[in-house]
């Protein structure tokens, strides 16, 4: 990003741009509707005390995504070749006791080079709990983003000034989280909806069995959360909704400014990801997800042939090139 410019089981989400309509957990990713381009929402507000490095070279940021873009469940592998062909496979996450996550053990070296080589970001809308769970290779990152945004972790902690800023926007520009729920709660069918669940106090989201979900209900929430500063969106087996400041690249920008880049780079499948895509200076998407279904484009922005986890290779090949530059 140059200085100019400007979130159980796994939790990836989807939301609908403000320009147009829209209806990483794992499995097939349908979106409600479909965009082309995203505005790049506002910066949250930047909290003082942390300094813009002055000196030293500029670095290259590094901000990925990470389920179904650079990890993926069993479900999600994509593995069409014969299973002797087939590439081994490391495990990078594991819960209850269960592996759950796998990067391929040829993207695994190129991560652990590119941690070496540039600030390597990961920015996801899992909460910190489930961000917790994944062991990647290489060093460990000096800053991740989690929950869409809500969270920035340096050095493991998160950084408190942030989350207040983004809970004091939240607070000045949507509806609040319980009326959210509330309308969930009063519309929702036991027979179709499998739990409720609310990630880090910010946003909710809920398990539903998707043959059963009324299509009419997903419309008429969608239109009553967007009247409320709220986007609703369907992926996999979860029903997203989450506030529209919400974002990944505004902590992004963040995380540029105290380091001082000089480039970022970006990657990311779903839409909840096109805002960071947008932001960044150079930007990837697999041939897969949401933004895939939909044939989302952008610039800057390469779209990659690689489906599963071979396109999680194909991305750390690629960060690395235009890192190298």
């Amino acid at each position: 990003m140059s200085t100019t410019s400007g979130t159980s089981g796994t939790n990836t989400a989807s939301t609908t741009s403000a320009t147009g309509s829209t209806t990483e957990t794992t499995g097939t990713t349908t979106s409600v509707t479909t965009t082309t381009k995203a505005p790049i929402p506002a910066q949250a507000p930047i909290p003082a005390t942390i300094p813009v490095p002055t000196t030293g070279p500029a670095p290259v940021l590094v901000a990925s995504d990470l389920d179904r873009t650079l990890i993926y469940s069993s479900a999600a592998l994509a593995l069409g070749m014969p299973d002797a062909q087939a590439p081994r496979l490391l495990c990078v996450e594991v819960h209850e006791s269960k592996p759950l996550s796998y990067m391929t053990e040829h993207a695994a070296g190129l991560l652990e080079r590119l941690t070496g080589e540039a600030v390597f970001v990961p920015t996801t809308t899992r909460t910190r709990k489930q961000y917790q769970r994944i062991q990647l290779p290489g060093s460990a990152p000096k800053y991740a983003i989690c929950a869409n945004g809500g969270h920035i972790l340096v050095d493991g902690v998160t950084d408190a000034d942030w989350h207040a800023s983004v809970v004091s926007r939240l607070a000045e520009e949507c509806a609040p989280l319980s009326e959210v729920r509330a309308y969930l709660t009063a519309t929702t069918d036991l027979s179709w909806v499998r739990k409720h669940r609310v990630a880090e106090d910010l946003f909710a989201y809920l398990v539903v069995e998707r043959e059963r979900l009324p299509e009419d209900w997903l419309e008429r929430f969608g239109a009553w959360a967007g009247e409320r500063g709220w986007t609703v969106s369907l992926q996999g087996r979860k029903v997203y909704a989450v506030p529209k400041p919400l974002t990944k690249s505004a902590a992004v920008r963040e995380v540029a400014r105290r380091t001082g880049a000089s480039l970022t780079l970006a990657a990311g499948d779903s839409l909840l990801d096109a805002d960071l895509l947008l932001a960044a200076d150079r930007a990837w998407r697999p041939g897969h997800g949401e933004l895939a279904d939909s044939d989302w484009t952008a610039p800057h922005l390469d779209v990659l042939a690689e489906r599963g986890v071979a396109a999680g290779e194909e991305i750390l090949r690629r960060f690395r090139a235009a890192a190298a530059v």
